[in-house]
């Protein structure tokens, strides 16, 4: 569990990126160098606490961390993430970028790279053995960011909204839709299933249209039992936000799913994404399903 005490809060900070090779680390790390991060990227592991003990740094600092470095070890990387023979404190976070197998293989496809875990064999050995060894680090994720559906806008975009010091005064939420049937997206911490809300699907005026339009919106929200859902769906969030941001968070993922994708989870989506940012939130908002859609998805209408 994360210390919230003021020491903690004032120490500096250190975000550890890390998953599976071809999930995104080196964009990542693009990134938040671009918003002001000092980056650090393939330390031998061994070395990081005596390159941690010089002067204090100045900024935050991001370490790129896979398989490829020396001496690397699930055990070692769980040892830094506790601050074990760190020489102060430090307000460590770690950031994982997953990525379905099938995707990663498709991208070592494209780039004709070999997996630094099977030089000699198939890429889908290689992403095995390496998905097996970084299990226990993904578990002790801070914030998970499936990249298997993003472009690298889409993650530059995300990032940006969690480490942008120009914007990152307390916690910020990401708020999504995605559809049942691909799966809930990988890194939620909170999911609310709408699938029992009046479906637009079954109007053919409405069919076409997405969640995103206020038409679809207030079809959905004709339900009766919509107001009290909404109403309630709301108070917890508000009421837990403060409390994650006391833990340490810096970042919370709510969900919402739907049949399709394409109606109710995103009208929820757009809608409790706009009383938060009344609220004064920092929030941004990803719908899965319209964005693999790509123009044929985003038709709001009126």
């Amino acid at each position: 569990m994360i210390e919230t005490t003021d020491a903690f809060q004032t120490a500096p900070r250190v975000v550890l990126v890390t998953g599976p090779s071809g999930a995104g680390r080196t964009s990542a790390l693009h990134v938040l160098e671009d918003v002001g991060f000092e980056i650090i990227d393939n330390l031998p592991i061994s070395l990081i606490p005596r390159v941690l003990g010089a002067a204090p740094p100045d900024r935050p600092i991001a370490l790129g961390i896979d398989v490829r470095n020396r001496d690397f070890s699930a055990g070692s990387v769980l040892d830094l993430i506790d601050g074990v023979d760190l020489p102060r404190p430090y307000r460590i976070e770690v950031l994982y970028l997953d990525c379905r197998p099938d995707v990663l293989v498709n991208r070592y496809s494209e780039t004709r790279r070999r997996h630094p875990l099977s030089p000699d064999e198939m890429p889908e050995a290689g992403i095995a053995r390496e998905t097996d060894l970084l299990e226990p680090v993904k578990v002790r994720a801070d914030l998970l960011i499936d990249t298997s559906g993003m472009s690298p806008h889409d993650l530059k975009s995300e990032l940006k909204a969690v480490f942008d010091p120009e914007d990152a005064v307390g916690l910020s939420v990401s708020v999504q839709s995605f559809s049942y049937k691909r799966g809930v997206p990988r890194g939620l911490d909170l999911v609310f299933d709408v699938r029992f809300l009046r479906n637009p699907h079954w109007d053919e005026t409405l069919r076409p249209l997405t969640g995103a339009s206020a038409a679809v919106a207030a079809h959905i929200a004709e339900d009766p039992r919509y107001p009290p859902f909404f109403e309630k769906t709301f108070d917890l969030i508000e009421f837990l936000l403060p409390a994650y941001g006391e833990e340490g968070k810096s970042h919370l993922s709510i969900g919402f799913g739907c049949t399709g994708g394409r109606h109710r989870s995103v009208a929820l989506t757009e809608t409790m994404a706009k009383a938060l940012a009344d609220k004064g939130w920092r929030v941004s908002i990803r719908h899965r399903e319209l964005e693999r859609l790509g123009d044929r998805g985003v038709r709001r209408g009126t």
